[in-house]
């Protein structure tokens, strides 16, 4: 019989409150302590399992094991068990700067997708939120002034571009987070200052080469929507100048210039007969549209009401959300094309993040959130990363796919035209 003393109290219960305050009371753990007065090498370990001796492999197991089949097995019972890990390392100690007016939700969903992450870790750690009112220079100062105070290095920051101007322009010397920011719109270049933001233009250059002319782009009043609309503008008539001197040029791409038509879709704006209705320029058009998911489901109905005949939908990160497969019809989103950067993803952190109702498989901004926190994470500690995701000159790069809306889900885009081709 192996000689093991098991203290535990097996299965806490988490209860999370509306709030989602989390209790100073430490969480019971399971303490499996090794009495086995001989060692245990990878075969014993082996053996152990075999034999069913789960506590036994844990008393031994205390330490990340070499062998990645023997280590996923540790972590999974070691999470089953709740049992207590063996730390040599400081806590993870994260802030959260958070301007709640101008974010809105995502100061609670951020605030989640941090915490999911760091309960994940099966590890201590401290997450402190700092609230302010709006992005005032003010009070991003008082704000930072404070995390430095409290002994915080870390920060993640979902802010507007407006906030991460002022932080860059106090330029405090602590590590911070933009999970909202990408680095290709920031005017600083601080080694503290990381950016996780989707890079919309990469989208759109990817998505442009599935684009002819007439292209006809829809856009709303918001700066993103007005800054993608000038960019597509922009990187279309550049790509047609290139495709212009190709050998490989379409029929319907021969002409001196490309035809570019712009909409602007007030928020009100329900009905877009006026636009499409027996509109002759964009007949046969590629559609850009850059919208939010509501707005755009009614576009591509529309699209099909007014008989406009395109030759295909093209969106960026911004309609990759499945509330599309339900807005609108298949035979009106089947030529659409999704440019989609949430590419990795893990189980555990998926599902710890829906215990909270937190999305982060569609979700682009508690996602780079959670992949901002797994690098500090990275940097506190010197573990692996969850996330394979490329940082380059403190911006992380990410992988792109072309989806496309299918039935009941998002398809890739290549793999589904090969198909039909063969």
């Amino acid at each position: 019989m192996k000689k093991l003393f098991i203290i535990a109290m097996l299965f806490p219960v988490l209860l999370f409150s509306k709030s989602f305050l989390v209790s100073d009371i430490t969480l019971p753990k399971t303490d499996v302590q090794n009495l086995d007065p001989y060692p245990c090498d990878e075969e014993c370990l082996q053996e152990h399992l075999e034999n069913g001796h789960i506590f036994s492999f844990l008393a031994h197991a205390r330490k990340k094991l070499e062998d990645d089949v023997l280590e996923a097995r540790r972590e999974e019972y070691m999470a089953i068990f709740n049992v207590k890990k063996v730390f040599t390392e400081s806590k993870l100690r994260i802030a959260l700067l958070l301007p709640y007016k101008k974010i809105a939700r995502y100061a609670a969903s951020t605030t989640n997708a941090s915490f999911a992450y760091l309960m994940s870790k099966n590890r201590p750690f401290e997450l402190k939120s700092y609230k302010i009112e709006d992005e005032s220079y003010d009070d991003i100062k008082e704000a930072l002034q404070k995390i430095q105070n409290d002994g915080f290095s870390y920060v993640i920051a979902p802010m507007t571009q407006e906030g991460e101007e002022i932080v860059s322009r106090i330029d405090p010397e602590i590590n911070i987070f933009f999970p909202t920011i990408n680095k290709k719109d920031a005017k600083n270049a601080s080694s503290y200052l990381y950016y996780g933001g989707i890079d919309y233009r990469a989208q759109s250059d990817l998505l442009l080469k599935e684009a002819i002319s007439p292209l006809v782009i829809f856009y709303d009043q918001s700066a993103i929507g007005e800054q993608l609309s000038e960019y597509q503008d922009y990187a279309f008539r550049a790509k047609f100048a290139h495709d212009k001197n190709s050998t490989a040029l379409s029929s319907m791409q021969t002409t001196e210039k490309p035809t570019i038509i712009k909409f602007s879709i007030p928020q009100q704006t329900t009905n877009l007969e006026k636009q499409l209705k027996e509109n002759e320029e964009i007949n046969a058009a590629s559609f850009f549209v850059n919208t939010p998911i509501i707005k755009s489901g009614m576009i591509i109905s529309q699209l099909t009401l007014y008989d406009t005949n395109a030759t295909n939908i093209l969106s960026t990160q911004t309609n990759y959300n499945p509330l599309l497969l339900s807005m609108t019809q298949y035979h009106d989103r089947k030529d659409m094309i999704i440019a989609n950067s949430i590419t990795q993803n893990k189980d555990v952190l998926i599902e710890t993040n829906s215990l909270l109702g937190n999305d982060i498989v569609y979700d682009w901004i508690n996602y780079t959130s959670t992949v901002g926190i797994d690098y500090f994470a990275h940097l506190i500690s010197g573990e692996a990363r969850e996330y394979d995701i490329q940082n380059v000159d403190n911006q992380m790069i990410y992988p792109i796919n072309l989806l496309q809306p299918s039935f009941s889900r998002f398809i890739p885009y290549y793999s589904l035209h090969k198909e039909r081709a063969d």
